[in-house]
């Protein structure tokens, strides 16, 4: 092509290069800036909608934690009622067994049995108290436990079934009206106490169970919560060594473009030396 003033090829192409190279400066900048290499569907189309469904899928795990963590902590608290009934019905049978001694006098077994009956009114106490977020396995109204296992409402969910320990003092009272005043009502207490405390000792082994596997099943969830979070790193995430490294490569590509097209700006100028 000859000289010309009215078209500048070498200038439109340093441009076109120079605008490419910004182009390129400002997508490794984003990608710096958020740490996504895809951060928009115009980035890669399928990996972001592929990263869009696992996020859902993560707000959906983190629901299930939340339902699974609230259910720890009902049966948490009742485990901890029941160990405290467990413990006072060791110490109702202690109290019983003195009191059965024939040789006691009248006034100490009456003062064995004032302590009796105030660790019987404790464990109405208790079992009263072992309530969370409005649910008390230990009570028979207290209600039950449904916790969601996965991400699928469909599914089956984490149950923990009513431990009612309202029987313990009433099987009590309904020996001498829950307490003793002769030896042999001391003796027949002690059999009652030693049924309850078997009794209570499989409901704690329950309590104990439901609460291992919902252990178990946190665990699980907040595994595979970090294994998602995990993909959806590799779909999405910037390497950013390599963006930084890209980064310097650009800014030096974009400083040659701007001289260059600096350069054939100045190509036109060399007609008017034709002309002297």
């Amino acid at each position: 092509m000859g000289f010309s003033v009215n078209t500048n090829v070498g200038a439109m192409a340093a441009l076109q290069s120079l605008n490419q190279t910004n182009k390129g400066l400002a997508t490794t900048q984003s990608r710096i800036n958020t740490g996504l290499a895809v951060s928009s569907t115009k980035d890669d189309s399928a990996s972001y909608t592929i990263a869009q469904t696992l996020r859902g899928d993560v707000g959906s795990l983190k629901a299930v934690n939340s339902s699974l963590a609230r259910a720890k902590s009902t049966v948490d608290v009742a485990v901890a009622g029941a160990e405290g009934v467990s413990d006072l019905l060791n110490q109702m049978k202690a109290k019983a067994t003195e009191a059965s001694d024939a040789g006691l006098d009248a006034t100490s077994r009456a003062a064995i049995a004032k302590d009796f009956g105030a660790l019987k009114e404790q464990i109405t106490t208790i079992i009263d108290s072992s309530e969370f977020n409005g649910t008390n396995l230990l009570k028979a109204s207290g209600g039950t436990v449904a916790a969601l296992q996965s991400t699928d409402t469909a599914a089956a969910t984490l149950d923990v079934a009513n431990q009612d320990m309202g029987a313990v003092t009433t099987a009590i009272n309904a020996s001498n009206s829950g307490t003793f005043t002769t030896a042999a009502q001391a003796e027949a207490m002690v059999t009652v106490i030693d049924t309850q405390v078997t009794a209570v000792n499989g409901k704690l082994s329950t309590l104990g169970a439901a609460s291992n596997k919902i252990d178990a099943q946190m665990e699980f969830t907040n595994k595979l919560s970090d294994v998602i979070e995990a993909g959806i790193g590799n779909l999405v995430d910037a390497d950013l060594a390599k963006e930084s490294a890209n980064l310097q490569a650009l800014q030096v590509k974009q400083q040659l473009g701007v001289q260059a097209l600096s350069i054939a700006n100045q190509a036109p100028q060399t007609i008017t030396s034709l002309f002297r």
